[in-house]
């Protein structure tokens, strides 16, 4: 006969230190506590170590609480990270070396070019995210969402407070420039992005084309001078080959099997 012993649970904190804690707003101590605290009875702890562990759980819980909070307001598109990247699938150069974010650190840009589907988004959101667990921030655009952005900001005066708040976060992304057709208001959206940043934060693109063939999306005159500050401190990637997507979907890995 098996028999199952579970054991018992921690007794609860005080009520009394339970709303100190809350008062202070140490919501994952208060949690940790009373396990911690049994086991530091149980162990005999010296005090300092008890004091250690729970601040530290504190500080554990409000690293990832800011980690997750500073993912939503990122505007991410899919979730997808460097744990689902196929590296050598890809023609992305020197994918370790961006991998390190010292490009981010140097207020640098990064331009990634190429045919659709081989794997432009994926590489720059994995490094989005790479960016967030470091401690820093992300807002991730399409140039369409940036032209709303701005047109909103546009209409009620606050274009500079609407810079002001996007530019706050260390990595900036512009995705999929020249899927669609840029007029007037996308290029004077992208340019005063390109502006705000310029060797004060990093800007990441992709495009399925060169920047230097922005002026035949955009009114040439506001492409020409985007793409200057643009590149003046990138590193440029140019993609190749076959769509990553059409290749998985021809061999089958592009859904789960019915059964």
């Amino acid at each position: 006969m098996n028999t199952t012993t579970t054991a018992p649970a921690a007794p609860p904190l005080p009520d009394d230190l339970t709303a100190v804690l809350k008062r202070m707003r140490m919501p994952y101590l208060r949690t940790a506590a009373p396990e911690v605290l049994a086991t530091a009875r149980a162990q005999r702890w010296d005090p300092t170590e008890v004091l250690r562990v729970l601040l530290a759980e504190e500080a554990r819980g409000r690293d990832e609480a800011t980690k997750a909070a500073r993912r939503k307001a990122a505007g991410l598109p899919a979730g997808k990270t460097f744990e689902s990247w196929r590296e050598s699938d890809s023609s992305i150069p020197t994918q370790s070396a961006l991998a390190t974010l010292e490009w981010v650190g140097r207020a640098e840009n990064l331009a990634i070019s190429g045919p659709s589907g081989t794997g432009k988004t994926h590489f720059l959101e994995a490094l989005a995210h790479q960016v967030i667990d470091a401690g820093t921030r992300v807002s991730w655009f399409t140039l369409e969402s940036l032209t709303a952005a701005i047109g909103r900001a546009g209409a009620d005066g606050s274009i500079g407070k609407t810079i002001a708040r996007i530019t706050r976060a260390e990595l900036i992304v512009v995705d999929d420039i020249g899927m669609l057709p840029s007029g007037q208001a996308a290029a004077e959206a992208f340019y005063r992005l390109v502006d705000a940043t310029y060797e004060r934060r990093s800007l990441a693109v992709t495009s399925n084309i060169h920047p230097a063939g922005f002026d035949t999306i955009m009114p040439k005159t506001l492409a020409t001078a985007a793409v200057d500050r643009l590149l003046h401190h990138a590193h440029v990637i140019i993609t190749e080959g076959t769509s990553l997507r059409l290749t998985d979907a021809t061999a089958g890995r592009g859904v789960v099997p019915l059964n």
